[in-house]
C-alpha cells in the first residue's frame, strides 16, 4: 500500500495516464471501425505490364473531356464514363519537390495550407486513364478544398492522408462526416482508414531519405479501384451519375483577346521566396509552363515540366492563422476578383461561387462567363490584395 504522503502526486500522473490510454482507445477503435478490410483488387483497364490503356494509335480523338475541353478517343472516354473525380491533396513544400503526378492532372488548385506553404489540390479523370498514375506525397484536408472538391459532383472520391480536426472552422475532418463523405462506404478515401497496399511510404522516393510526412503514395488506379469498391463509380449509391450534379466550363479554340502576358509572377506570401511562382508562355506548345521557387517545377513520374493551357489567378479574402497550428480559411463562397490568363492574354474577370457545390463561375467585364482554351487548368488562389506581374 502507497504512504499516503505519495498519494497526492501520484493521483495526477495516475489520472493523466487514464485519460491518455482513454482517448487512445476512443481513436484506435474509430480508425478500426472506419477501416476498409483488404478485397480482390478490381480489374483494371490499364495492362499489368505497364503499357498503358491498349490505344490504336490511328484512332481518332474525338470525345471531349468534361473537365479540360480536350480531345481524346473513344476507348479512354469508355474508361472515364464508369468512373468520377479523384481530388487528391497534394504537398508543396520545398522538401517534397518534385512532386509525382501533377502533369497528369486534368485540374489543380493551389492555396496556402499553413505558414505560407502551399497545397495543391489535383483533380483526374480523363488525363489519366490511358496509364496508372503515381501520385505523392498526399497530404492532409484543409476545409477550403473541400468546398472546391465538391463542385466536381457532390461526392468526389476524396484522397488524403488525415486532416485539420480542431473545433471550429478548421474541423475539416469533421466537415467530411457533415458532408456525408465519411464511413466505410463513403466517398472520402482517407488513408488513415484504408492504408496498405492502396497507400504505402517511400522515404527515397527522390534518392535520399525524406521526413515521414513527404512519403506517402498512391496510384489513381488504387483509388479508383478503392472507390469502386465501395460503389462509387460515375453513379453514386443512389444511382445518380455524377455529371448530372456538374456545369461544365465551356472551351473553345477560337483564341482569346486581352492584354499580353508573356511571363505570370506572383507570390502568396512575400517572405516565401520558395514559393513564388511563375508562368512562362510558350507560343509553339500553346501553354504556359511552371516555375516554383525560381526553379522549373517537374513531375518525378516523367520529368515533364508542369504546364497548364490556362492558369487562373483568383482573390479569395484570407483569414488567419486561426489556431496554434497556423491553419488558414478562405472564403470560398461568394464572389471577387479574377484573371485568366490563356493564349498569352490576361483577361480581366470575376469569380462568383453561390454555395459549397456550387461551381465557380468566372465571367469577363460584359457579365458573360469565360470561354476556355482547351487544356490543363490551374487556379492559383491568392489573398485578396497580393499583386501579379505580367
Amino acid at each position: 500500500m502507497l504512504p499516503a504522503k505519495l498519494r497526492p502526486k501520484l493521483f495526477p500522473i495516475l489520472a493523466g495516464l487514464g485519460l491518455y490510454l482513454l482517448t487512445t482507445g476512443i481513436s484506435y477503435a474509430t480508425f478500426n471501425f472506419l477501416r476498409t478490410e483488404p478485397q480482390a483488387e478490381f480489374a483494371s483497364p490499364v495492362s499489368e505490364n505497364g503499357e498503358g490503356l491498349a490505344i490504336d494509335p490511328s484512332e481518332p480523338k474525338t470525345e471531349v473531356c468534361p473537365l479540360n475541353g480536350r480531345l481524346y478517343t473513344k476507348t479512354e472516354e469508355k474508361v472515364w464514363d464508369t468512373r468520377r473525380p479523384l481530388a487528391v491533396m497534394i504537398e508543396n513544400h520545398t522538401e517534397a519537390r518534385p512532386q509525382s503526378g501533377l502533369t497528369k492532372a486534368d485540374v489543380v488548385y493551389e492555396a496556402v495550407a499553413e505558414g505560407g506553404i502551399t497545397r495543391f489540390l489535383a483533380i483526374y479523370l480523363c488525363d489519366a486513364v490511358a496509364r496508372d498514375t503515381l501520385i505523392g506525397p498526399v497530404r492532409s484536408a484543409r476545409t477550403y478544398f473541400l468546398d472546391w472538391a465538391s463542385e466536381y459532383g457532390e461526392t468526389p472520391l476524396y484522397a488524403h492522408v488525415g486532416g485539420a480536426n480542431l473545433p471550429g472552422s478548421a474541423n475539416a475532418l469533421g466537415q467530411i462526416q457533415d458532408y456525408g463523405w465519411g464511413g466505410r462506404k463513403g466517398n472520402d478515401l482517407n488513408q488513415f482508414a484504408i492504408g496498405y497496399p492502396t497507400f504505402w511510404r517511400d522515404y527515397e522516393r527522390i534518392g535520399h531519405t525524406v521526413a515521414t510526412e513527404h512519403t506517402m503514395y498512391t496510384t489513381t488506379e488504387k483509388l479508383w479501384a478503392e472507390g469502386k469498391r465501395r460503389g462509387w463509380t460515375n453513379k453514386d449509391l443512389e444511382g445518380t451519375d455524377w455529371q448530372d450534379q456538374f456545369q461544365p466550363y465551356k472551351f473553345s479554340e477560337k483564341g482569346s483577346q486581352g492584354t499580353d502576358a508573356q511571363k505570370i509572377s506572383f507570390a502568396f506570401w512575400q517572405q516565401d521566396e520558395g514559393y513564388a511562382v511563375t508562368w512562362q508562355y510558350d507560343s509553339a506548345a500553346k501553354r504556359y509552363t511552371r516555375l516554383n521557387g525560381g526553379q522549373s517545377q517537374t513531375d518525378l513520374n516523367n520529368g515533364e515540366q508542369i504546364s497548364a493551357g490556362v492558369v487562373i489567378v483568383q482573390f479569395v479574402n484570407e483569414k488567419g492563422p486561426i489556431d496554434e497550428l497556423k491553419h488558414l480559411l478562405y472564403k470560398t463562397i461568394g464572389s471577387g476578383k479574377a484573371i485568366i490568363f490563356q493564349d498569352g492574354k490576361a483577361i480581366e474577370a470575376t469569380w462568383q461561387k453561390i454555395s459549397r457545390k456550387g461551381r465557380t463561375i468566372f465571367t469577363g467585364k460584359n457579365g458573360k462567363e469565360i470561354i476556355f482554351t482547351p487544356g490543363k487548368i490551374w487556379i492559383e488562389i491568392l489573398p485578396t490584395g497580393n499583386t501579379v506581374d505580367y
